[in-house]
Protein backbone atom coordinates (compact mmCIF):
# COMPACT_ATOMS: atom_id res chain seq x y z
CA UNK A 1 0.00 0.00 0.00
CA UNK A 2 1.55 3.39 -0.95
CA UNK A 3 0.94 6.13 1.49
CA UNK A 4 0.38 9.35 0.82
CA UNK A 5 1.51 12.36 2.74
CA UNK A 6 -1.95 13.11 4.91
CA UNK A 7 -1.94 9.72 5.95
CA UNK A 8 1.96 9.32 7.13
CA UNK A 9 0.85 12.70 8.83
CA UNK A 10 -2.67 11.52 10.41
CA UNK A 11 -0.73 8.05 11.60
CA UNK A 12 2.36 10.38 12.41
CA UNK A 13 -0.18 12.19 14.90
CA UNK A 14 -2.13 9.22 16.21
CA UNK A 15 1.11 7.70 17.32
CA UNK A 16 2.13 11.19 18.95
CA UNK A 17 -1.26 11.10 20.36
CA UNK A 18 -0.80 8.08 22.21
CA UNK A 19 2.24 8.46 23.19
CA UNK A 20 1.95 12.31 24.76
CA UNK A 21 -1.98 11.86 25.58
CA UNK A 22 -2.70 15.10 23.91
CA UNK A 23 -5.47 15.62 21.76
CA UNK A 24 -4.04 17.18 18.22
CA UNK A 25 -5.46 19.15 15.55
CA UNK A 26 -5.14 20.51 13.08
CA UNK A 27 -6.72 24.46 12.17
CA UNK A 28 -6.22 25.80 8.44
CA UNK A 29 -6.69 29.73 9.24
CA UNK A 30 -6.45 30.13 5.84
CA UNK A 31 -10.53 30.13 5.80
CA UNK A 32 -13.60 28.32 4.05
CA UNK A 33 -16.51 29.72 2.06
CA UNK A 34 -18.57 29.02 4.30
CA UNK A 35 -20.20 31.09 6.74
CA UNK A 36 -21.69 30.11 10.11
CA UNK A 37 -24.84 31.64 9.99
CA UNK A 38 -26.38 33.83 12.98
CA UNK A 39 -29.73 32.26 13.06
CA UNK A 40 -27.50 28.78 14.45
CA UNK A 41 -28.35 30.78 17.81
CA UNK A 42 -32.01 30.83 17.21
CA UNK A 43 -34.44 30.39 20.44
CA UNK A 44 -37.80 29.30 21.30
CA UNK A 45 -40.48 30.35 23.11
CA UNK A 46 -43.59 28.16 23.24
CA UNK A 47 -46.90 28.59 25.10
CA UNK A 48 -45.69 26.05 27.77
CA UNK A 49 -45.81 26.63 31.18
CA UNK A 50 -44.20 29.49 32.54
CA UNK A 51 -42.28 30.40 29.49
CA UNK A 52 -44.40 33.21 28.47
CA UNK A 53 -46.91 33.59 31.07
CA UNK A 54 -45.38 34.20 34.52
CA UNK A 55 -42.08 34.24 32.55
CA UNK A 56 -41.37 36.60 29.53
CA UNK A 57 -44.59 38.01 29.93
CA UNK A 58 -46.15 39.75 33.49
CA UNK A 59 -48.95 41.81 31.81
CA UNK A 60 -49.12 45.47 31.54
CA UNK A 61 -50.94 45.96 35.19
CA UNK A 62 -47.69 44.65 36.80
CA UNK A 63 -46.41 47.19 39.52
CA UNK A 64 -43.70 45.20 40.83
CA UNK A 65 -41.44 43.90 38.15
CA UNK A 66 -40.46 46.59 35.27
CA UNK A 67 -41.98 45.65 31.85
CA UNK A 68 -42.54 47.36 28.58
CA UNK A 69 -46.03 46.46 27.54
CA UNK A 70 -46.27 43.74 29.76
CA UNK A 71 -43.01 42.22 29.26
CA UNK A 72 -40.48 42.17 31.64
CA UNK A 73 -37.41 44.79 31.27
CA UNK A 74 -34.87 42.77 33.11
CA UNK A 75 -35.61 39.69 29.87
CA UNK A 76 -35.48 41.95 27.54
CA UNK A 77 -31.88 43.20 28.35
CA UNK A 78 -30.19 39.34 28.52
CA UNK A 79 -32.22 38.58 25.34
CA UNK A 80 -30.20 41.12 23.48
CA UNK A 81 -27.18 40.75 25.41
CA UNK A 82 -27.28 37.59 24.49
CA UNK A 83 -27.86 38.92 20.26
CA UNK A 84 -30.70 36.71 19.72
CA UNK A 85 -31.03 36.57 15.85
CA UNK A 86 -34.42 35.04 15.68
CA UNK A 87 -37.14 33.82 18.00
CA UNK A 88 -39.93 30.77 17.56
CA UNK A 89 -43.58 31.08 18.26
CA UNK A 90 -45.99 30.02 19.66
CA UNK A 91 -44.85 26.46 19.13
CA UNK A 92 -44.24 23.44 19.39
CA UNK A 93 -47.06 21.62 19.57
CA UNK A 94 -48.80 24.33 20.94
CA UNK A 95 -48.85 25.88 17.26
CA UNK A 96 -51.33 23.40 15.95
CA UNK A 97 -53.64 24.38 18.23
CA UNK A 98 -52.94 27.88 18.35
CA UNK A 99 -56.16 30.43 16.40
CA UNK A 100 -54.04 33.61 15.82
CA UNK A 101 -57.14 35.76 15.41
CA UNK A 102 -57.89 35.26 19.25
CA UNK A 103 -54.82 36.97 20.32
CA UNK A 104 -55.06 40.55 18.60
CA UNK A 105 -57.40 43.24 19.41
CA UNK A 106 -58.45 44.32 22.82
CA UNK A 107 -57.65 42.36 25.16
CA UNK A 108 -60.70 42.56 27.39
CA UNK A 109 -62.50 40.86 24.59
CA UNK A 110 -60.30 37.73 23.19
CA UNK A 111 -61.53 34.84 24.06
CA UNK A 112 -59.72 32.32 26.67
CA UNK A 113 -58.25 28.82 25.40
CA UNK A 114 -57.34 25.55 27.05
CA UNK A 115 -53.77 24.19 26.55
CA UNK A 116 -54.08 20.97 25.80
CA UNK A 117 -51.06 19.79 25.02
CA UNK A 118 -49.32 21.41 28.73
CA UNK A 119 -50.76 21.11 31.61
CA UNK A 120 -54.24 21.77 30.73
CA UNK A 121 -54.44 25.67 31.72
CA UNK A 122 -56.45 28.28 30.94
CA UNK A 123 -55.14 30.98 28.71
CA UNK A 124 -56.81 34.39 28.26
CA UNK A 125 -54.54 34.94 24.91
CA UNK A 126 -53.20 38.50 25.89
CA UNK A 127 -49.90 37.41 24.76
CA UNK A 128 -50.39 37.53 20.86
CA UNK A 129 -49.03 38.41 17.47
CA UNK A 130 -48.61 42.22 18.55
CA UNK A 131 -46.72 41.40 21.93
CA UNK A 132 -44.75 38.98 20.34
CA UNK A 133 -43.37 40.72 17.15
CA UNK A 134 -42.73 44.24 19.45
CA UNK A 135 -40.69 41.86 21.86
CA UNK A 136 -38.84 40.72 19.13
CA UNK A 137 -37.93 44.50 17.42
CA UNK A 138 -36.91 45.28 21.46
CA UNK A 139 -34.33 42.54 21.58
CA UNK A 140 -33.04 42.76 17.96
CA UNK A 141 -34.47 39.70 16.56
CA UNK A 142 -36.05 37.75 13.63
CA UNK A 143 -39.24 36.67 14.46
CA UNK A 144 -40.04 32.58 13.64
CA UNK A 145 -43.96 31.90 13.68
CA UNK A 146 -45.00 28.48 13.28
CA UNK A 147 -48.73 28.44 11.65
CA UNK A 148 -51.46 25.91 12.89
CA UNK A 149 -51.44 23.45 10.16
CA UNK A 150 -52.67 20.32 12.04
CA UNK A 151 -56.10 22.20 13.16
CA UNK A 152 -56.21 25.78 11.23
CA UNK A 153 -57.01 26.39 7.87
CA UNK A 154 -55.10 27.62 4.63
CA UNK A 155 -57.24 30.81 4.64
CA UNK A 156 -56.04 31.35 8.15
CA UNK A 157 -52.56 30.84 7.67
CA UNK A 158 -52.64 33.63 4.30
CA UNK A 159 -54.36 35.85 6.54
CA UNK A 160 -52.11 35.76 9.31
CA UNK A 161 -49.30 36.59 6.39
CA UNK A 162 -51.51 39.46 5.18
CA UNK A 163 -51.87 40.41 8.83
CA UNK A 164 -48.10 41.16 9.78
CA UNK A 165 -46.66 41.82 6.17
CA UNK A 166 -48.79 43.59 4.09
CA UNK A 167 -48.00 47.30 4.15
CA UNK A 168 -50.88 49.08 2.15
CA UNK A 169 -53.83 49.93 4.77
CA UNK A 170 -56.32 48.89 1.85
CA UNK A 171 -56.39 44.87 2.74
CA UNK A 172 -59.13 43.64 5.70
CA UNK A 173 -55.97 42.28 7.41
CA UNK A 174 -53.80 45.09 7.17
CA UNK A 175 -56.77 47.56 7.99
CA UNK A 176 -57.30 45.79 11.15
CA UNK A 177 -53.61 45.65 12.03
CA UNK A 178 -54.13 49.41 12.26
CA UNK A 179 -57.09 49.19 14.13
CA UNK A 180 -55.13 47.61 16.67
CA UNK A 181 -52.14 49.70 16.83
CA UNK A 182 -49.71 49.39 14.47
CA UNK A 183 -48.99 51.33 11.22
CA UNK A 184 -46.08 49.67 9.78
CA UNK A 185 -45.95 45.88 8.81
CA UNK A 186 -43.17 43.88 10.83
CA UNK A 187 -42.00 41.91 7.49
CA UNK A 188 -42.02 38.45 8.68
CA UNK A 189 -39.72 36.15 6.78
CA UNK A 190 -39.47 33.01 8.68
CA UNK A 191 -42.72 30.91 8.64
CA UNK A 192 -43.08 27.21 9.80
CA UNK A 193 -45.39 25.30 7.79
CA UNK A 194 -47.01 23.30 10.73
CA UNK A 195 -44.92 21.21 13.50
CA UNK A 196 -43.88 17.77 14.25
CA UNK A 197 -46.85 16.74 11.44
CA UNK A 198 -45.39 13.58 12.45
CA UNK A 199 -46.95 13.47 15.85
CA UNK A 200 -49.09 16.12 17.44
CA UNK A 201 -49.25 18.26 14.57
CA UNK A 202 -51.58 15.70 12.96
CA UNK A 203 -49.27 12.20 13.24
CA UNK A 204 -49.44 12.15 9.81
CA UNK A 205 -47.34 10.18 7.48
CA UNK A 206 -44.85 11.97 5.06
CA UNK A 207 -46.16 11.26 2.26
CA UNK A 208 -49.49 13.00 3.44
CA UNK A 209 -47.45 15.79 4.76
CA UNK A 210 -45.74 16.72 1.65
CA UNK A 211 -49.19 17.14 -0.03
CA UNK A 212 -50.28 19.44 2.67
CA UNK A 213 -47.22 21.53 2.47
CA UNK A 214 -46.98 21.97 -0.99
CA UNK A 215 -50.88 23.31 -0.46
CA UNK A 216 -49.82 25.84 2.17
CA UNK A 217 -46.28 26.79 0.31
CA UNK A 218 -49.00 27.56 -2.52
CA UNK A 219 -51.06 30.09 -0.91
CA UNK A 220 -47.82 32.25 0.67
CA UNK A 221 -46.70 35.32 -0.68
CA UNK A 222 -44.48 38.22 0.66
CA UNK A 223 -47.11 40.90 -0.45
CA UNK A 224 -44.42 43.24 -2.19
CA UNK A 225 -41.69 42.11 -0.20
CA UNK A 226 -39.85 39.89 -3.23
CA UNK A 227 -41.27 36.96 -2.28
CA UNK A 228 -38.59 36.08 -0.13
CA UNK A 229 -40.17 34.15 3.13
CA UNK A 230 -38.37 31.69 3.93
CA UNK A 231 -40.64 28.61 4.55
CA UNK A 232 -39.81 25.80 6.72
CA UNK A 233 -40.99 22.26 6.51
CA UNK A 234 -42.13 19.93 9.88
CA UNK A 235 -38.72 17.81 9.32
CA UNK A 236 -38.23 14.86 10.87
CA UNK A 237 -38.14 13.57 14.89
CA UNK A 238 -34.37 12.37 15.91
CA UNK A 239 -33.28 9.41 13.03
CA UNK A 240 -36.52 9.34 11.12
CA UNK A 241 -34.51 9.77 7.39
CA UNK A 242 -37.30 8.07 5.46
CA UNK A 243 -39.49 11.20 6.80
CA UNK A 244 -36.02 13.66 4.81
CA UNK A 245 -36.01 11.37 2.33
CA UNK A 246 -40.03 11.89 1.05
CA UNK A 247 -39.90 15.66 1.86
CA UNK A 248 -36.74 16.48 -0.78
CA UNK A 249 -37.78 14.12 -3.25
CA UNK A 250 -41.88 15.69 -3.20
CA UNK A 251 -41.74 19.05 -2.44
CA UNK A 252 -39.73 21.00 -5.38
CA UNK A 253 -37.28 23.36 -4.50
CA UNK A 254 -38.56 26.37 -5.70
CA UNK A 255 -41.12 26.00 -2.53
CA UNK A 256 -38.60 25.32 0.34
CA UNK A 257 -36.46 26.99 1.66
CA UNK A 258 -35.73 25.07 5.24
CA UNK A 259 -36.29 21.05 6.43
CA UNK A 260 -36.62 21.10 10.06
CA UNK A 261 -35.59 18.51 12.50
CA UNK A 262 -35.65 17.67 16.26
CA UNK A 263 -33.31 16.33 18.35
CA UNK A 264 -33.28 16.29 22.44
CA UNK A 265 -30.79 15.07 24.96
CA UNK A 266 -32.57 12.59 26.69
CA UNK A 267 -31.01 9.38 29.10
CA UNK A 268 -34.34 7.49 28.39
CA UNK A 269 -37.89 8.91 27.57
CA UNK A 270 -39.89 6.78 29.97
CA UNK A 271 -36.97 7.57 32.93
CA UNK A 272 -35.17 11.04 31.86
CA UNK A 273 -33.77 11.55 35.28
CA UNK A 274 -33.06 14.49 37.68
CA UNK A 275 -31.80 17.74 36.09
CA UNK A 276 -29.48 18.23 39.21
CA UNK A 277 -29.26 14.74 41.13
CA UNK A 278 -27.19 12.50 38.78
CA UNK A 279 -24.20 10.69 38.50
CA UNK A 280 -21.73 9.74 36.18
CA UNK A 281 -23.27 7.00 34.12
CA UNK A 282 -26.25 9.12 33.81
CA UNK A 283 -24.05 12.17 32.60
CA UNK A 284 -22.54 9.72 30.25
CA UNK A 285 -25.70 8.44 28.51
CA UNK A 286 -26.73 11.99 28.42
CA UNK A 287 -23.75 13.11 26.57
CA UNK A 288 -23.85 9.67 24.17
CA UNK A 289 -27.35 11.63 23.31
CA UNK A 290 -26.13 14.98 22.90
CA UNK A 291 -23.37 14.04 20.86
CA UNK A 292 -25.33 11.55 18.66
CA UNK A 293 -26.31 15.38 16.74
CA UNK A 294 -23.26 15.03 14.45
CA UNK A 295 -24.80 11.33 13.27
CA UNK A 296 -27.95 12.92 12.29
CA UNK A 297 -26.86 16.12 11.28
CA UNK A 298 -24.48 14.62 9.02
CA UNK A 299 -27.14 11.68 7.38
CA UNK A 300 -29.76 14.01 6.73
CA UNK A 301 -27.30 16.42 4.84
CA UNK A 302 -26.56 13.20 2.71
CA UNK A 303 -30.09 12.74 2.10
CA UNK A 304 -30.71 16.54 1.26
CA UNK A 305 -27.70 16.78 -0.89
CA UNK A 306 -29.04 14.15 -3.42
CA UNK A 307 -31.78 16.18 -4.04
CA UNK A 308 -30.05 19.64 -3.61
CA UNK A 309 -26.62 19.73 -4.37
CA UNK A 310 -26.41 23.17 -4.51
CA UNK A 311 -26.94 23.10 -0.69
CA UNK A 312 -29.68 25.88 -1.40
CA UNK A 313 -32.37 23.87 1.60
CA UNK A 314 -31.34 24.06 4.78
CA UNK A 315 -31.30 21.97 7.86
CA UNK A 316 -33.33 23.74 10.55
CA UNK A 317 -32.76 22.45 13.97
CA UNK A 318 -35.64 24.21 15.38
CA UNK A 319 -35.94 21.90 18.69
CA UNK A 320 -32.77 20.85 20.44
CA UNK A 321 -31.86 21.06 24.19
CA UNK A 322 -31.25 18.66 27.70
CA UNK A 323 -34.92 17.35 28.84
CA UNK A 324 -35.11 15.75 31.97
CA UNK A 325 -37.77 15.36 34.77
CA UNK A 326 -39.31 18.21 36.17
CA UNK A 327 -38.50 19.80 39.62
CA UNK A 328 -39.93 18.34 42.43
CA UNK A 329 -43.09 19.71 43.25
CA UNK A 330 -43.65 21.86 39.91
CA UNK A 331 -46.56 21.01 37.17
CA UNK A 332 -45.33 17.69 35.10
CA UNK A 333 -47.23 19.55 32.11
CA UNK A 334 -44.64 22.63 32.67
CA UNK A 335 -41.49 21.02 31.75
CA UNK A 336 -39.39 23.19 34.32
CA UNK A 337 -35.86 22.02 35.06
CA UNK A 338 -32.76 23.33 36.37
CA UNK A 339 -29.57 23.97 34.60
CA UNK A 340 -26.07 22.70 35.24
CA UNK A 341 -22.61 22.57 33.96
CA UNK A 342 -23.94 19.29 31.74
CA UNK A 343 -26.29 21.67 30.14
CA UNK A 344 -23.15 23.87 29.40
CA UNK A 345 -21.65 20.51 27.91
CA UNK A 346 -24.66 19.94 25.69
CA UNK A 347 -24.61 23.71 24.27
CA UNK A 348 -20.87 23.96 24.04
CA UNK A 349 -20.78 20.40 21.93
CA UNK A 350 -23.75 20.79 20.15
CA UNK A 351 -22.96 24.11 18.64
CA UNK A 352 -19.96 23.04 17.62
CA UNK A 353 -21.50 20.36 15.90
CA UNK A 354 -23.95 23.14 13.92
CA UNK A 355 -20.45 25.23 13.24
CA UNK A 356 -18.53 22.65 11.48
CA UNK A 357 -21.82 21.84 9.27
CA UNK A 358 -22.91 25.12 8.52
CA UNK A 359 -22.73 24.27 5.20
CA UNK A 360 -26.03 22.86 5.37
CA UNK A 361 -26.75 23.57 9.23
CA UNK A 362 -27.84 27.64 8.69
CA UNK A 363 -30.46 27.39 11.50
CA UNK A 364 -31.42 25.89 15.09
CA UNK A 365 -33.67 26.89 18.01
CA UNK A 366 -32.05 25.60 21.94
CA UNK A 367 -35.61 24.83 23.43
CA UNK A 368 -36.40 26.39 25.57
CA UNK A 369 -36.14 30.78 26.28
CA UNK A 370 -37.47 30.88 29.60
CA UNK A 371 -38.50 28.64 32.39
CA UNK A 372 -39.02 25.55 30.43
CA UNK A 373 -36.29 22.19 29.71
CA UNK A 374 -32.79 23.72 28.86
CA UNK A 375 -33.70 27.73 29.61
CA UNK A 376 -31.26 30.34 29.39
CA UNK A 377 -33.30 32.14 31.94
CA UNK A 378 -35.40 31.29 34.67
CA UNK A 379 -37.33 33.40 37.24
CA UNK A 380 -39.15 33.79 40.29
CA UNK A 381 -41.67 36.43 40.70
CA UNK A 382 -39.71 39.37 40.89
CA UNK A 383 -35.88 37.69 40.78
CA UNK A 384 -34.59 36.74 37.47
CA UNK A 385 -31.17 34.28 37.09
CA UNK A 386 -29.19 33.53 34.05
CA UNK A 387 -28.24 29.31 33.93
CA UNK A 388 -24.92 28.16 32.47
CA UNK A 389 -26.52 27.42 28.90
CA UNK A 390 -26.99 31.35 28.56
CA UNK A 391 -23.45 31.81 29.61
CA UNK A 392 -22.53 29.44 26.94
CA UNK A 393 -24.32 30.74 24.13
CA UNK A 394 -23.02 34.46 25.51
CA UNK A 395 -19.46 32.91 24.87
CA UNK A 396 -20.33 31.61 21.67
CA UNK A 397 -22.01 35.14 20.16
CA UNK A 398 -18.32 35.75 18.83
CA UNK A 399 -19.35 32.91 16.26
CA UNK A 400 -22.14 34.59 14.46
CA UNK A 401 -21.79 35.53 11.26
CA UNK A 402 -18.03 34.34 10.82
CA UNK A 403 -16.01 32.44 8.64
CA UNK A 404 -16.07 28.89 9.83
CA UNK A 405 -12.18 28.00 9.69
CA UNK A 406 -11.93 24.11 9.18
CA UNK A 407 -10.70 22.18 11.98
CA UNK A 408 -9.45 18.11 12.28
CA UNK A 409 -9.09 16.74 15.95
CA UNK A 410 -7.92 13.64 17.06
CA UNK A 411 -9.33 13.15 20.39
CA UNK A 412 -8.71 11.48 23.57
CA UNK A 413 -11.49 8.80 24.50
CA UNK A 414 -13.74 9.67 27.49
CA UNK A 415 -14.05 5.89 28.61
CA UNK A 416 -16.89 5.34 31.08
CA UNK A 417 -17.73 1.24 31.51
CA UNK A 418 -17.38 -0.76 28.07
CA UNK A 419 -18.39 3.17 26.32
CA UNK A 420 -16.10 5.67 24.50
CA UNK A 421 -17.09 9.03 23.70
CA UNK A 422 -14.41 11.79 22.11
CA UNK A 423 -13.37 13.52 24.66
CA UNK A 424 -12.73 16.92 23.48
CA UNK A 425 -15.20 19.36 20.83
CA UNK A 426 -13.98 22.20 19.25
CA UNK A 427 -14.41 24.29 16.38
CA UNK A 428 -13.36 27.77 14.97
CA UNK A 429 -13.97 30.83 12.84
CA UNK A 430 -12.49 34.12 11.61
CA UNK A 431 -14.84 37.18 12.40
CA UNK A 432 -15.09 40.29 9.83
CA UNK A 433 -12.25 42.02 11.51
CA UNK A 434 -9.88 39.41 10.95
CA UNK A 435 -10.17 37.96 14.52
CA UNK A 436 -10.21 34.23 15.35
CA UNK A 437 -11.59 32.54 17.09
CA UNK A 438 -11.70 28.97 19.05
CA UNK A 439 -14.32 27.50 20.77
CA UNK A 440 -13.14 23.89 23.06
CA UNK A 441 -15.38 22.01 25.21
CA UNK A 442 -13.87 18.90 27.75
CA UNK A 443 -16.70 16.72 28.17
CA UNK A 444 -14.90 14.46 30.67
CA UNK A 445 -16.47 14.28 33.64
CA UNK A 446 -12.87 13.90 35.98
CA UNK A 447 -9.69 14.51 33.53
CA UNK A 448 -8.12 17.40 32.04
CA UNK A 449 -7.00 17.49 28.70
CA UNK A 450 -4.28 18.70 26.83
CA UNK A 451 -5.28 20.09 23.46
CA UNK A 452 -1.94 20.60 20.60
CA UNK A 453 -3.50 23.10 18.11
CA UNK A 454 -1.38 23.42 14.51
CA UNK A 455 -2.06 26.53 13.28
CA UNK A 456 -1.46 27.06 9.54
CA UNK A 457 -2.43 29.78 7.04
CA UNK A 458 -2.10 32.61 9.17
CA UNK A 459 0.20 34.15 12.31
CA UNK A 460 -1.04 34.89 15.41
CA UNK A 461 0.81 37.19 18.10
CA UNK A 462 -1.51 37.16 20.92
CA UNK A 463 -4.53 34.94 22.55
CA UNK A 464 -6.88 35.33 25.42
CA UNK A 465 -10.05 33.45 26.58
CA UNK A 466 -12.61 33.11 28.51
CA UNK A 467 -13.46 29.60 30.01
CA UNK A 468 -16.87 28.22 31.82
CA UNK A 469 -16.55 25.02 34.53
CA UNK A 470 -17.55 24.79 38.18
CA UNK A 471 -16.38 22.61 41.53
CA UNK A 472 -19.30 19.67 40.42
CA UNK A 473 -20.67 18.67 37.05
CA UNK A 474 -23.85 19.64 39.35
CA UNK A 475 -23.86 22.93 39.90
CA UNK A 476 -26.17 25.36 39.11
CA UNK A 477 -27.19 29.08 39.59
CA UNK A 478 -29.88 29.89 42.23
CA UNK A 479 -32.17 32.58 43.01
CA UNK A 480 -30.09 32.74 46.21
CA UNK A 481 -26.61 32.22 44.84
CA UNK A 482 -26.90 33.40 41.11
CA UNK A 483 -23.25 33.70 40.17
CA UNK A 484 -22.28 30.54 41.45
CA UNK A 485 -21.62 29.21 37.96
CA UNK A 486 -19.78 32.17 35.61
CA UNK A 487 -17.49 32.59 32.90
CA UNK A 488 -13.91 33.82 34.06
CA UNK A 489 -10.47 34.92 32.35
CA UNK A 490 -8.64 31.80 31.22
CA UNK A 491 -4.88 32.18 30.95
CA UNK A 492 -3.95 28.44 30.34
CA UNK A 493 -3.19 28.44 26.80
CA UNK A 494 -0.20 29.11 25.48
CA UNK A 495 0.99 30.26 21.68
CA UNK A 496 4.87 29.50 20.40
CA UNK A 497 5.36 30.12 16.40
CA UNK A 498 2.76 27.65 14.46
CA UNK A 499 1.31 25.59 17.76
CA UNK A 500 -1.02 26.53 20.59
CA UNK A 501 -0.98 24.36 23.52
CA UNK A 502 -3.91 24.84 25.61
CA UNK A 503 -5.08 22.49 28.72
CA UNK A 504 -8.41 22.17 29.88
CA UNK A 505 -10.39 21.46 32.92
CA UNK A 506 -13.17 18.63 33.15
CA UNK A 507 -16.40 18.98 32.26
CA UNK A 508 -14.89 22.83 31.10
CA UNK A 509 -15.98 25.56 27.95
CA UNK A 510 -13.28 27.33 26.59
CA UNK A 511 -13.47 29.97 23.69
CA UNK A 512 -10.07 31.64 22.65
CA UNK A 513 -9.78 34.70 21.25
CA UNK A 514 -6.21 34.88 18.60
CA UNK A 515 -4.76 38.07 16.97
Amino acid sequence: MIKTKTSLLVTGMLIFNVVTGQNLVTLDASGSRYVIHKNIYGHFAEHLGRCIYDGIYVGEANKIIPNTEGVRNDIIAALKKLKVPNLRWPGGCFADTYHWKDGVGPKSKRPSMVNRWWGGVTEDNSFGTHDFLNLCERIGAQPYLAANVGSGTVQDFIDWIQYVNFSANSSPMSKWRVQNGREKPWNVKIWGVGNEAWGCGGNMKPEYYANIYRQYATFMTDWGNGDSLFRVASGANGDDYNWTEVLMKEIPGNMLEGVALHHYSVINWNQKGSATSFDEAQYFATMKSALKMEELVTKHSVIMDKYDPAKKVALVVDEWGGWYDVEPGTNPGFLYQQNTMRDAMIAGVTLNIFHNHCDRVKMANLAQTVNVLQAVILTNKEKMILTPTYHVLEMYNVHQDASLLPVKIISNDYIFGDAKLPAVSISASKDKAGVTHISLVNIHAALPQEVSINISGQKYASVSGKILTASRLQDFNTFEEPGKVLPVLFDDASLQGDILKVKLPPFSVVVLTLK
